[in-house]
This record gives structure tokens, C-alpha cells and sequence, in this order.
């Protein structure tokens, strides 16, 4: 029997509820120390795969295996819940899903402490997984207020406590700003470097890159397609799927030969038009004891703009958007939606102004399927029935879960729960669209789809959703949704707007950019060095169309 710490062979498995298999004949195996990237689309198989891994599937999700998963050389199957916990730690897509205790401490001391470890051993592996994520200002603080970011990185403290011999990591970057994700890679790297063997399922390929992968596991529905060294683009990898480096993707469009098309970007050129919310002075803290989360903001959001907003974690962008919907008012200074102080509207008045999906999908999702979850907005809008139905069918295709109507949201993978929870704003068809961390388990792909049919009209005629929208905001900590879809910019940090502007404008200062924890990309880089010829920022498509 082999002695390598995961050996997967022929493996097989169906749902119960779905009739096609899930994943198909996968075979590979993993030595102590090594560093697996996992990448495909959406639905290829890849959660399957590490549910298979981890134990979810048999435990928790139900249907046909075949084949083996041996975990230093026994049967996944065969081994008690204990046990796997000490095996593979997993880290969760949605940290929501893995925080359990309302301050840090006890959070990331959950697991040795159900393990009956000594409290001395138990304090010892939290100071130790703190000091390595460098979180020990985190330490006494409520879960509760923690930012999406700030949580990833509190139930990641949790998983290395476990010393587990394999880490599982499903999408550790997500809710990460860009130098927080370049330090967890960092992290990954290191511990397999000193035996731990690490599993990274990933969406967001380039930013893997930076662990230095010793192989990459490439899938497409439910089969293995490439296994194998990342020194260069495997031709069995679609560009189109995965989110790669630039210089990859020019190269592969290049070699392909199309052809020629004038250089496009997705970004909608309009004029500037009226004030749509204005911040004039607002200052925002929870209470009295806390200290200011937004100090002196001042903004005005006009018609027009499709703008990111960027920063690092803990910074106060969810923050500051929830004033805008009237989920929270400011300590001082005042937000105007429409021309009117949020203080005298409700939320429900708001929501006809400005439609808000929480970076968190399950605090939103509430209905017993996707078409009901959609129909709910929309229908206490008053919105006729002809009208619903349209709205519902057209977002539905905008994010690409047709087929899924009658799921249960909570049913579907975070991915889908996301796509669903933009889904039922989009069906709302307010004026203003906001958007907290929208790729956030989103393949390359569907991200691309419905931030195309959002941001840039369709053979010159807008769909009835992007036509309605008057603006767009999105919160990202992907750098390169700026570049492509933005018109503009805000950076946030030190509790206020400290640049702000056209992409073009305030991205290329890097020194500032680095500063605030906004790691530059190739496709940036890219972009500034070829901005002389293309005059703005364009996807890497485009980019393949200009003389490096």
C-alpha cells in the first residue's frame, strides 16, 4: 500500500439528484510536501473532487462512487470524523460557513480544543498560527465585525491549529486584498516546503502562480485534461475559462491566428450626467467606545460611472456602500440618494434607487428556489407580472443559471449562491447597481459574462438590465476588474478616498497602489505599457492586437 498522503484512483462519483456524473475516471497522487493547483470552470468537478478528498462525500452528500481515496494509505470512507479532521483541514470558499465562535481567540482555538488537547498546547498552536498569518491584532476581536477578508484569514488560523497533514484550500483568496493574498501564498508555500501537502483549488490561476505550484490539475466536465509542470500555457487549457497572465493569453491568441479585430473594451462611454448618491462630510463609527471606521468621506456617484473600488482588508469599503442603501447613517455629515438624506428614507424606499449584493451570499438567500428568490424583489417593488417574469428570465441568463430555477439557492455551490444573489438585484432593475466582491467564486468565464452584459451594450443595444442601470459600483480585490470594466477609480484607505479618477489615472501610480495592499498584475502592467498605443485600458484579448 502506498505510503504517499493521497493517493486518488479511478474515481467516480454521481449525485443522487443530478443525473450526469459529477467527476469521471480521476486519477493522480500526491507526495508529503508538494503543492497541487486545482483550476477549472465552474461545475467541472473541482468541489466534488475535494469533497471526495476532505470526506463531505460519503458523510454529508449522497450518491454513487467508485474508485478509491486513500489518506496515508487508508480509506477516506473507513475513517471517523476525528480522524479526517486531523488528515485534511479544509478551508471554506465562504468563511461564514466555517466561523463558529463570536471572538478570534476562541475561533481559531475551536478545533484543538474539541480535540481535548492540554489549554497550554491549545494556546501555544494559536499564538503560532497568529504569528504566521501575522493576525495578532485580530486577536480579541468580535467575528462578527471582522471584514469578509479578515474572517478568510481567522478560519484559516482555525484549519493550521489542526496541524493537519493535508491542507485543502477551496478558493483561500477570494475575500483577500491582493498583498493579503500574495502573503497566504507565501504561507502555502512554505508550509509545503517543510512536509505539509497542499491541495489549492483556485479560480484565480496568475495570482496561484505566486506559490509556486509543483503541478497544476486542469478540469473540464469531470475529467482530468492536463496534470502536470506550469512552466508555459498548456494547449489544453481554455484562456477563455480560467483567469490567466496576460502574456499567456496573448501569446495563445496570437498563435490562433484570428482574425483581426479593432481593439475593444467593455467599458461603456458616456457622458458624465446628474448626481445619483452624494457623501458630503460623513464620518461613521459602530459606537461611542469604537474608534472611526470613515472619517471626512466625500463623494458623489453620478450617472454614468462604472466604478471599483479598491483597498485592503478591514479598510471600510462594505462600510462605506451600506451607507448608500441606508443600511447604516453616518455619525457626521449626511448621504444623499436621488437628492434626499438617507436618514429620512428606509431601506425598502432606497432599494428602488440602489440594488446591493452582500459580499456574503447567505445573507441574502432566504427562498426555497432560485426562481422565488428572484421574484421576491422585484414583486414587493410592485413590479406587474409580465414584467417579473421577464426580469427574472433575462437575469437569469445574464449569470448563467438556467437550468437552476428550481434548485434551492443554499443548495448550490458558493459560486452559483453568488450568481444567484446578483441575479435577484439585477431582476430588482434598480438605478444603481452595487456590487460587493461580485467574482468572489466565480470562474473567469461567468464573472466575464455578466460583467460584459452589465458594463457594455450587445451589437450596439443594450440588454433591459444594463439599459436600466444608470451606475455601477463595484467593491473588488480583483485588480484586473478595474482595468478592464471600471471608468472609474477609488481607492480607499486611512478611513477616506485617497485617489480617485480614471483607471488609467490612478493606476499607475504603483508605489501608492502597493501602499494600500493593491498588488499590481501583468495585465496592468501590460496595459501602462502599451497605454501610448491604445489610449485606455484594454482585456488581454485586445491587447494581442498592439506591438509589444
Amino acid at each position: 500500500m502506498s505510503t504517499s498522503p493521497l493517493v486518488v484512483e479511478n474515481l467516480s462519483f454521481k449525485y443522487r439528484t443530478r443525473p450526469e456524473l459529477a467527476i469521471e475516471d480521476i486519477s493522480f497522487e500526491l507526495k508529503q510536501g508538494e503543492l497541487l493547483l486545482i483550476a477549472g470552470s465552474s461545475g467541472c468537478g473541482k468541489t466534488t473532487l475535494a469533497r471526495c478528498i476532505n470526506g463531505l462525500i460519503p458523510r454529508s452528500y449522497r450518491g454513487a462512487r467508485k474508485g478509491r481515496v486513500l489518506l496515508n494509505g487508508r480509506e477516506v470512507a473507513d475513517l471517523k470524523i476525528a480522524e479526517m479532521a486531523q488528515e485534511v483541514g479544509t478551508l471554506l470558499q465562504d468563511p461564514e460557513r466555517q466561523i463558529v465562535a463570536s471572538n478570534v481567540f476562541n475561533e481559531i482555538a475551536f478545533g484543538p480544543e474539541n480535540l481535548g488537547l492540554p489549554r497550554e498546547e491549545i494556546v501555544a498552536r494559536v499564538e503560532r498560527a497568529m504569528r504566521r498569518l501575522n493576525i495578532e491584532y485580530l486577536r480579541e476581536r468580535e467575528t462578527f465585525n471582522l471584514s469578509g477578508g479578515e474572517k478568510q484569514k481567522a478560519a484559516l488560523a482555525g484549519v493550521l491549529t489542526m496541524n493537519p497533514s493535508i491542507l485543502l484550500l477551496d478558493e483561500p483568496l477570494a475575500s483577500l486584498d491582493p498583498a493579503s493574498a500574495h502573503e497566504a501564498l507565501a504561507v502555502f508555500r512554505s508550509l509545503a516546503d517543510e512536509g505539509k501537502t497542499i491541495i489549492l483549488v483556485e479560480h484565480r490561476v496568475e495570482d496561484a502562480l505566486a506559490a509556486k505550484p509543483d503541478r497544476l490539475l486542469y478540469m473540464e466536465d469531470g475529467r482530468i485534461q492536463y496534470l502536470g509542470p506550469i512552466r508555459d500555457l498548456p494547449p489544453e487549457i481554455d484562456y477563455t475559462q480560467v483567469k490567466l497572465p496576460a502574456q499567456w493569453v496573448v501569446k495563445r491568441v496570437r498563435a490562433e491566428k484570428k482574425p483581426a479585430e479593432p481593439p475593444t473594451s467593455p467599458k461603456v462611454k458616456k457622458e458624465r450626467g446628474e448626481p445619483l448618491v452624494v457623501f458630503e462630510d460623513v464620518d461613521f463609527r459602530y459606537g461611542d467606545e469604537y474608534p472611526l471606521i470613515l472619517q471626512n468621506v466625500n463623494l458623489t456617484i453620478y450617472r454614468g460611472d462604472l466604478i471599483a473600488v479598491l483597498g485592503p482588508n478591514g479598510a471600510g469599503k462594505s462600510t462605506l456602500v451600506k451607507h448608500a442603501i441606508g443600511l447604516l447613517k453616518p455619525t457626521r455629515g449626511r448621504v444623499l440618494v436621488g437628492g434626499q438624506d438617507t436618514r429620512k428614507m428606509s431601506v425598502a424606499q432606497i432599494a428602488r434607487s440602489l440594488g446591493y449584493v452582500f459580499q456574503s451570499p447567505t445573507h441574502m438567500l432566504y427562498a426555497s428556489t432560485v426562481q422565488e428568490e428572484l421574484e421576491f424583489g422585484p414583486r414587493n417593488l410592485g413590479f406587474k407580472a409580465d414584467d417579473i417574469a421577464a426580469s427574472v428570465k433575462e437575469s437569469i441568463a445574464t449569470v448563467n443559471l438556467k437550468g437552476f430555477e428550481e434548485y434551492p439557492p443554499l443548495g448550490l455551490s458558493f459560486g452559483q449562491q453568488k450568481r444567484t444573489t446578483i441575479a435577484a438585484v439585477l431582476a430588482m432593475r434598480s438605478k444603481i447597481l452595487v456590487m460587493d466582491e461580485p467574482t468572489a467564486g466565480q470562474d473567469f468565464a461567468n464573472y466575464t459574462r455578466f460583467m460584459e452584459a452589465l458594463c457594455k451594450s450587445s451589437n450596439g443595444s443594450q440588454s433591459i438590465l444594463s439599459a436600466n442601470f444608470e451606475s455601477t459600483v463595484f467593491i473588488t480585490h480583483d485588480l484586473d476588474l478595474a482595468v478592464t470594466y471600471a471608468n472609474r477609480v477609488l481607492l480607499f484607505g486611512d478611513k477616506h478616498i485617497v485617489a480617485e479618477g480614471k483607471p488609467e489615472d490612478v493606476l499607475k501610480d504603483i508605489d501608492v497602489l502597493l501602499k494600500y495592499r493593491v498588488r499590481p498584475t501583468s495585465l496592468l502592467h501590460l496595459n501602462l505599457e502599451l497605454l501610448p498605443q491604445t489610449g485606455g485600458f484594454l482585456p488581454a484579448e485586445s491587447l494581442a492586437g498592439f506591438a509589444l
